[in-house]
């Protein structure tokens, strides 16, 4: 974060994103797109009403006018150099490259000779093991895992039996949710989309309807990390309506009720990145209704969804929204036992930076390694975790703990 600065004339901050924005043509409505939030959001910027302290969300201001920050806010640090900050290299580098080719080619060309059926249970086992790794959050291994298992699954869709056919496509369906979730999870959301629309023909071949409304949420998170708000929340919002109507006629089983609550805490977040607090609120309260209703933490289409996940997510909706303070009070009444790696390092990570938004130096550093600890390459590799971690060492100064920097260079994200 960066300190607060008066705006209540001519020549203050949002005077000058009005005079910037004006300047390159842009309404209102074009920049609150760019920047992902909503048009009453920046008028209430430019206005003087919302301040913008926060050094992420200044940095979005200052990319959708195409200038540099210290242009917007003359006491912020300068934009490192792209040089220095370019990512790491991503342990699902070659899973993209998988998804890029058709992967069954060769079955293609070869319809005609009839092969012996695969082992099912064998790529079912296989299937298992992906999503261990995926919740996880061990990419290297769920990568070279994936570059033989695709293949073959791609490939016994086109040869196996009418009877196998449709086991092996709810088998892909279920591949291609766990590599769009890697893909998701590490800003990689151009192939977390491919992979979430793969899994949703996969899953309409396999004749399994709910894994298609699992794969539609892999779709939405997609479109999250692509900053495409109302595309998220059309996605999400229309496989809700849709459950909705289907618990009420045919009954509320658990898997419907995973399905539903999920798709609500993916319309929470999309209103917190609004910062559309009244409608993230409203989602939240409607996710913990349908946990209720379920009354434990299940695991179906690997959601994680119950009671726990809601206030997991309640967390990064508050830290989204800047209550550093509610999340902090929220995440001290959770037990985090049962629940996945890679969902821990995320909890940790969203505890780190509400302390970071305090400037809790100490607390913030604990939570990262603790995330660290947990889910390393989650932390090497997740552009939000870098971003996080670089401007708690802005806030630290030279007074950073050694902790910190240590961290901020192995994950890169020294300024």
């Amino acid at each position: 974060m960066i300190g607060p600065v008066a705006d209540n004339g001519r020549g203050t901050f949002g005077a000058r994103v009005a005079e910037l924005r004006a300047r390159r043509g842009l309404t209102q409505k074009d920049l609150a797109t760019a920047v992902g939030r909503t048009t009453s959001w920046l008028s209430q910027v430019e206005r003087g009403v919302q301040p913008v302290n926060r050094l992420d969300v200044l940095r979005l201001l200052a990319d959708g006018l195409g200038v540099a920050v210290t242009e917007l806010r003359p006491d912020a640090p300068p934009d490192p150099d792209p040089a220095e900050s370019s990512p790491p290299p991503n342990d699902l580098d070659r899973a993209r490259l998988l998804l890029s080719g058709h992967p069954a080619l060769g079955a293609l060309l070869s319809l005609e000779e009839r092969r012996p059926d695969p082992s099912l249970p064998e790529l079912s086992a296989d299937v298992e093991r992906v999503w261990a790794l995926a919740h996880g959050s061990r990419h290297a291994e769920l990568t070279v895992a994936l570059s033989a298992l695709v293949p073959a699954l791609e490939g016994t869709v086109r040869t196996a039996g009418k009877r196998e056919r449709a086991m092996a496509y709810g088998l892909l369906a279920r591949t291609y949710q766990a590599l769009s979730a890697a893909f998701a999870r590490q800003d990689e959301a151009d192939a977390a989309w491919v992979a979430a629309d793969r899994s949703i023909a996969a899953a309409e071949m396999s004749g399994h309807v709910l894994d298609v409304f699992a794969g539609t949420y892999r779709l939405a998170h997609a479109c999250v990390r692509l900053k495409r708000y109302d595309q998220a929340e059309h996605v999400a919002r229309t496989a809700a309506d849709a459950l909705e109507r289907s618990v009420g006629e045919s009954g509320a089983s658990d898997e419907k009720l995973s399905l539903l609550g999920a798709f609500h805490l993916v319309i929470a977040l999309v209103h917190a990145r609004s910062g559309n607090r009244a409608d993230a609120r409203h989602e939240m309260e409607r996710a913990r209704r349908v946990a209720r209703r379920m009354g434990r933490n299940r695991n179906d289409f690997n959601l994680e969804f119950g009671p726990t996940n809601v206030e997991i997510h309640a967390v990064a909706v508050a830290v989204d929204l800047g209550d550093a303070g509610e999340a902090l009070d929220i995440a001290g009444q959770l037990d985090m036992a049962g629940m996945s790696a890679e969902r821990q390092a995320r909890f940790a990570l969203d505890v780190g930076r509400a302390h970071a938004q305090l400037r809790h130096v100490d607390d913030a550093v604990d939570r990262f390694l603790t995330a660290e600890q947990l889910a390393p390459e989650m932390v090497r590799s997740h552009t939000a975790a870098r971003a996080a971690i670089r401007d708690l060492m802005l806030v630290a100064g030279r007074s950073a703990p050694p902790e910190l920097r240590a961290l901020a260079e192995r994950v890169d994200a020294v300024v």
